[in-house]
């Protein structure tokens, strides 16, 4: 099976040191995450990065397993659900994390706010896609990594005919304020994105390429998915974004007018996992949805947007990706050095270009 193939030869990219490792939207399936009492064990508080229209689509079969519990979803961008987990340090209010970034799982971790747990069926993940510890602390789903989309309309209406296919294509002066890109201190797929530069080029070469990166970006906004949205909708000509949404937003308006784009260098990328928050008041219910949420079926429904998920599933990759999307990835990240670096990263970023960044997203 291709996919097999390429999750195999993923272990050799993936260093196997990771031993430790998006305020809230409701979906419709919540209420405030505040209006249940916390130790109702009827009543999941799950905090998730996932996409929207992905959260709705994957509950389904566990609402439907479960109709007796409430389950309260708070969705966010990953790096606003990430400073919340953080803020809630000493007064947890989730149960479980669902589809967070490694990354992030990683510096939870480092902080002690997750409890090991292996949920059923964790001998099937690969070990690239787990904690090591003999008890994991977190559990990844898939994987997803750096594109941008490209509205052609609107760069023909600024005299550009070329679709920019590397990171240095991004730099042509021609292209000054047509590039809107994810924010790193919010979004999961802005900070892969920078940790894939700083890998390509080095850390100081790395800060040397965003700074000209800057002078043609219009302004970073706090989520991963909406330079694609927004780039399809006119109001840009590029927008950095990440494989699904750049795919799903250009398959939405037609190639005609769009294209989505995987950078020749190689793309920066992380994984979507999950884990258990560590509370005085661990519910049942939450140990079962994260063994649902490593189940076979849901893991058909994670490989039916992401070519590279935990196990073998399936046979085809999703439209538009590579063959073997294993290639696209860049060799060389440091997930641990990554969530070591966070604090650090985003602080430079911050002085740098924070006053580019979009006014806060409702």
């Amino acid at each position: 099976m291709k996919k097999k193939l390429a999750l195999l030869v993923l272990a050799a990219f993936m260093s196997m040191s990771m031993m430790s490792g998006c305020v809230s939207k409701q979906g419709e399936e919540t209420a405030s995450s505040t209006t249940a009492e916390a130790g109702e064990d009827n009543v999941l508080n799950v905090y998730t990065a996932i996409e929207d229209e992905q959260v709705s689509d994957y509950l389904t079969e566990f609402k439907e397993q479960h109709p007796d519990v409430t389950v309260n979803v708070t969705r966010e961008s990953t790096g606003v659900i990430t400073s919340r987990l953080l803020a809630e340090k000493d007064n947890p209010v989730a149960d479980v994390v669902w589809g967070l970034s490694a990354t992030s799982l990683l510096v939870l971790k480092q902080e002690g706010m997750l409890e090991p747990y292996a949920p059923e069926g964790v001998d099937r993940i690969l070990p690239q896609f787990k904690d090591t510890d003999d008890t994991p602390s977190w559990v990844g789903i898939d994987a997803w990594e750096t594109a941008w989309i490209v509205n052609k309309e609107v760069l023909k209406e600024h005299g550009i005919d070329e679709v920019p296919t590397s990171y240095e294509d991004l730099l042509d002066p021609k292209y000054e304020g047509l590039i809107c890109m994810s924010n790193p201190a919010s979004s999961g797929t802005g900070l892969l994105t920078v940790n894939g530069i700083m890998s390509l080029y080095g850390d100081e070469e790395g800060w040397n390429y965003l700074d000209k990166l800057d002078k043609n970006v219009a302004v970073y906004m706090h989520s991963g998915s909406h330079p694609a949205k927004e780039t399809a909708a006119g109001e840009y000509g590029i927008g950095i974004s990440f494989g699904y949404r750049c795919l799903q937003s250009a398959q939405e308006v037609g190639s005609d007018i769009c294209e989505a784009v995987f950078p020749e260098e190689g793309s920066g990328w992380d994984m979507e996992a999950n884990a258990l928050v560590k509370k005085d008041n661990i519910k049942p219910i939450a140990k079962e949805f994260l063994d649902w949420a490593i189940s076979d079926n849901i893991m058909t429904k994670y490989a039916k947007s992401y070519p590279i998920v935990a196990i073998g599933v399936g046979d085809d990759v999703p439209e538009g990706y590579a063959e073997n999307p294993i290639d696209q990835l860049l060799p060389d990240i440091d997930f641990d050095k990554a969530a070591a670096n966070r604090e650090t990263i985003l602080k430079e970023w911050a002085e740098r270009y924070d006053a580019k960044s979009a006014a806060e997203e409702s």
